[in-house]
């Protein structure tokens, strides 16, 4: 069997991290790089591989069998999915919640009209995240959903800090609440809002001469990011964010609270957690096996758009059905 080739958009934290986990998988092949930059000033981990220019894709079209789009922030991806799935099968990790259905729309529609497959939203929230709150739900319909994330380094709204006027660097941490965790677990079903679950912390580091009232103003009103937390903003030097802010770590909680009986006097708690030391090689680990999942898709014939909750789960694995019903069952 000829192994699934796989092309890269986008080198930053995973574009790299996904030319790591091709190496750990043994059905598949690194096809190609694209990027915006300058080809020449890119340098792979792996040798021989192509670099290509984005604009250049379309000349390329048949060299990949599944393309995952890392881009360069969550404001490419609402462009570069769409654009991409009209030349290759692509996998992308958009995780703005409140704009998937958009997202999927106009995703679904590129690809159809080329005869492509398309997953979106695949990572670990969206993606791993939302399985456990899926299965949560089938399972206890009677029941709660919480989420809970951090205490982790969120690149999404990392970049978004550092997309802010006067903002020369920054990240931010997603810390959870104890005692709204310890709530949930207890079985007691809590009404939490936003603002109870989490707090965010940022550590910015400003331009020279900027205003750095306005700089916390604007992230703390930021929609979709902080307005709806309690948010704190440090202002540091680069020297302390370099030295004491260099990881990525992430993880978090998923639970459903239920209940079952005449009268729902038994209490259960399905909990899934994940505790990552780098969020972005984690992330690309989930990106490649449902590019794994896009290409059978691809070769039964399938095109469109589609997400996680669609996936077969044999799909993700390179094992045949027979050795893992007989090893994983």
């Amino acid at each position: 069997m000829s192994k699934i080739r796989i092309g890269i958009v986008g080198y930053g934290n995973l574009g790299k991290g996904v030319e790591l986990a091709i190496r750990s998988n043994p059905d598949m092949t690194l096809a190609f790089v694209a990027t915006r930059r300058a080809p020449e000033t890119v340098t792979l981990q792996t040798a021989g591989i192509p670099v290509y220019r984005y604009a250049d894709l379309a000349a390329h079209q048949n060299d990949a069998d599944v393309v995952i789009v890392c881009g360069g922030s969550a404001t490419d991806l609402p462009e570069q999915t769409p654009a991409l799935a009209k030349l290759f099968n692509v996998v992308d990790s958009f995780d703005t919640h409140a704009r998937i259905p958009e997202h999927f729309a106009n995703v679904d529609a590129a690809a159809k009209e080329t005869g492509h497959v398309a997953m979106i939203s695949v990572g670990w929230d969206p993606g791993m995240f939302s399985l456990a709150r899926l299965y949560g739900n089938c399972i206890l319909p009677d029941g709660k959903d919480y989420t809970f994330w951090g205490k982790g380094v969120s690149q999404g709204h990392s970049d978004a800090i550092r997309r802010v006027e006067g903002v020369q660097d920054g990240k931010q941490y997603t810390v959870p609440s104890e005692s709204a965790m310890a709530a949930v677990r207890s079985g007691a079903q809590p009404e939490l809002t936003t603002r109870q679950k989490h707090t965010r912390e940022c550590y910015v580091v400003a331009k020279p001469g900027a205003d750095l009232a306005k700089i916390e103003q604007d992230i703390k009103t930021m929609p979709n990011y902080f307005s709806d937390y309690d948010t704190t903003v440090h202002f540091i030097s680069q020297e302390e964010l370099n030295r004491d802010h260099s990881g990525i770590p992430h993880g978090g909680f998923v639970m459903r609270s239920g209940v079952t009986g005449v009268n729902g006097e038994h209490k259960h708690l399905i909990e899934y957690s994940l505790k990552l030391d780098s969020n972005p090689e984690f992330t690309t680990n989930v990106l490649v096996a449902f590019a794994r999942a896009a290409a059978r898709f691809a070769a039964e014939g399938t095109s469109g758009c589609k997400t996680v909750f669609d996936v077969p789960p044999a799909y993700l694995s390179p094992l045949s059905g027979d050795v893992l019903r007989a090893k994983m069952l």
